[in-house]
């Protein structure tokens, strides 16, 4: 680790530290949190079980006890149909229903209706009738012969809340007889309940399948006969299930509580078992009240102690500061450059990396410190740089400078100018080398424009007259040192200045442009140039070739411009944009006393027989000496 990231992290460790400690408290109150909440949620748990048992036993209480009614409502519907409803039979009957009620305590009553609602037995006289009662209507117009439990009413014997169980019976011709009918108390019921010590503010609640409480525990007598049907219980569709858990606040009573509702299957009602939620959980609020009161002082110490270890570590800090200040003023330099600072070990690996490294080839100086530091050089120049290298090693060079491509790790690479200087131990001995680098990156770019531009023509792409000259004379010397040939075109766009003065300058720059791809498409091996010779002048240089593959290349050239169909309507022979070749080819060996300018000159003299011919051909420069010999009686 360098000076500077080790001084950044004692910069930072105060606050980690402090951080940490932080973290910790918070670690510790959210762990005792969440357990809180976790033995609350086991509480709650707890309650909708112990509710559930509850719920589940005094459901079967009551279908037991409507059993057991139902069993003795059987029996006097059995007698009835079998010994009819003379006043002997009654009697008789009336005497076993009274012994019946004394025997069980929950029944409250027990009677005989017959078939206008009058009663055949009571315990006294009772004047009214049952006619329009929901049971007796119930059974005058059903043939059916299952029980039937009705809602809570007001008993006319006492004035008690009961609830009834009732059986039709028939006459001997099948028609309808009349009611037995059984009651069971509310009052019985709520009693029965108080058995259950579920809890101070717990309660317990029958009720109709239509919300009319039946008998609840406690205050039954201020609760039973109210309809609570319009509660969630009843009307939420995601609570119409057999059994469950309720969590609500009491419309009777407005408490907060945690129940479990059972409605049972044989019959239509539903039983409900609470408990208050605030003394379900008064208990667990005081253990964690405590609990949570040894873990705020835990916290505390433990921020306490964080502190004191903080002070200590910002002292620690502002020692290390003053011991590395030293330090600080010699790196200042070379931290502060712009250019790349590295010490080179003598094992030629980077001991010493500035931070201007990032903006130079794209890595931090912590990620090249201890790497080889030729590692990133272009294998091109490599060889350069490591026979720089070794020779200021072995202390042939106290300094140099060197230029070369290195990869960069956002870009492809990078050109590199890096001044090189050897460092001494005490006894003279070299133990490495400084590198300042810089990213000359952009210069290289301009100069290789600047180069293009000076050798290239803007208008066309091709090489420029300049580079032509300089070409024509490399080839011809390297002709001569190879007894090779060298071959040469001159092309010339036929009446180009009547195009110009017809079309204008921009068709013929168009024009020119076309004619330049033609014969850039020609060039097929390395060694091939084409240039634009000057104006409408074209020249194409062609090492290694013969007359006849000149002239082969020559007529390519002027058959594809001739059927490019450029639209020439001043070129009287075409009517379309056509050139006149003109070509010479030679081997420089043979010809001592000729220089380069000598293969222009034949060139230039075959394209202007070429015009004079007609334009539109092609004519090499043999062909014009016969045309001169010819010419001359030869």
């Amino acid at each position: 680790m360098n000076v500077a990231s080790q001084r950044a992290g004692w910069s930072r460790l105060p606050l980690r530290a402090a951080a940490f400690v932080v973290l910790t408290c918070v670690a510790i109150l959210s762990v005792s949190g969440w357990r809180e909440w976790a033995a609350r949620d086991a509480v709650l748990k707890g309650a909708e079980t112990e509710m559930a048992n509850v719920a589940r036993s005094l459901t079967q209480h009551a279908e037991d006890s409507l059993d057991l009614l139902d069993s003795g409502v059987v029996g006097v519907v059995s007698r009835l149909e079998m010994d009819g409803a003379d006043p002997a039979t009654i009697a008789k009957l009336r005497n076993l229903l009274e012994a019946r009620k004394k025997a069980m305590d929950r029944v409250h009553s027990l009677a005989i209706i017959d078939d206008q609602g009058n009663w055949l037995t009571s315990p006294g006289t009772i004047a009214s009738t049952l006619s329009d009662d929901a049971f007796f209507r119930h059974h005058q117009l059903s043939p059916k012969r299952e029980a039937y439990i009705g809602h809570p009413v007001k008993s006319l014997l006492d004035g008690e809340w009961v609830v009834t169980l009732s059986r039709r019976f028939n006459k001997p011709d099948g028609s309808f007889g009349g009611v037995v009918l059984a009651a069971i108390s509310s009052r019985y019921l709520s009693h029965f309940y108080e058995q259950f010590e579920i809890g101070r503010n717990s309660s317990v609640t029958l009720m109709y399948a239509d919300g009319m409480i039946i008998a609840r525990n406690p205050n039954n007598e201020k609760f039973v006969g109210r309809n609570v049907g319009d509660t969630p219980l009843f009307r939420d569709a995601s609570l119409q299930r057999p059994n469950g858990a309720y969590h609500f606040k009491s419309p009777l009573d407005g408490a907060e509580r945690v129940s479990f509702f059972k409605r049972s299957g044989r019959y239509p009602l539903v039983l409900l078992a609470t408990v208050d939620r605030e003394e379900l959980l008064a208990p667990w609020r005081a253990a964690a009240i405590s609990r949570m009161l040894y873990v705020l002082a835990l916290v505390m110490l433990i921020a306490v102690i964080g502190a004191v270890l903080v002070r200590q570590l910002q002292r620690g800090q502002s020692m290390a500061a003053a011991l590395v200040e030293k330090e600080a003023h010699f790196r200042l330099l070379a931290e502060g450059s712009s250019d790349m600072v590295t010490r080179i070990g003598i094992d030629e690996r980077l001991r010493y990396v500035s931070p201007s490294s990032n903006r130079v080839i794209g890595w931090r100086a912590n990620q090249l410190i201890g790497t080889l530091a030729l590692a990133g050089i272009h294998p091109d120049d490599l060889p350069q740089v490591q026979a720089i290298i070794d020779a200021m090693k072995r202390g042939e060079k106290d300094e140099a400078r060197v230029t070369y491509r290195n990869v960069h790790r956002q870009k492809s690479e990078v050109w590199l100018e890096s001044t090189m200087r050897v460092t001494r131990k005490d006894n003279g001995h070299v133990d490495g080398v400084v590198a300042i680098s810089r990213d000359i990156t952009e210069q290289k770019q301009l100069e290789s424009r600047l180069e293009t531009l000076a050798i290239e023509d803007s208008l066309t792409g091709l090489a420029n007259r300049r580079r032509f000259d300089e070409r024509l004379n490399e080839e011809w010397a390297r002709a001569y040192r190879d007894r090779s040939s060298l071959g040469l075109l001159m092309i010339d766009v036929d009446h180009f200045k009547s195009y110009n003065d017809e079309y204008g300058h921009p068709a013929g720059d168009a024009c020119l442009r076309v004619v330049a791809r033609i014969i850039a498409a020609e060039m097929q091996r390395v060694g091939d140039l084409a240039a634009r010779y000057g104006g409408e002048e074209f020249a194409m240089l062609l090492p290694n070739t013969d007359a006849a593959g000149c002239a082969r290349i020559g007529e390519r050239i002027r058959s594809a411009v001739h059927d490019a169909g450029l639209v020439h309507a001043s070129n009287p022979t075409a009517g379309c944009v056509t050139v006149s070749v003109g070509g010479a080819a030679c081997r420089p060996s043979f010809e001592r006393t000729a220089g380069a300018g000598s293969l222009v000159e034949a060139a230039d003299r075959a394209l202007y027989a070429a015009k004079d011919a007609g334009r539109d051909r092609l004519m090499m420069s043999g062909e014009v000496m016969n045309l001169l010999a010819r010419a001359s009686g030869q």
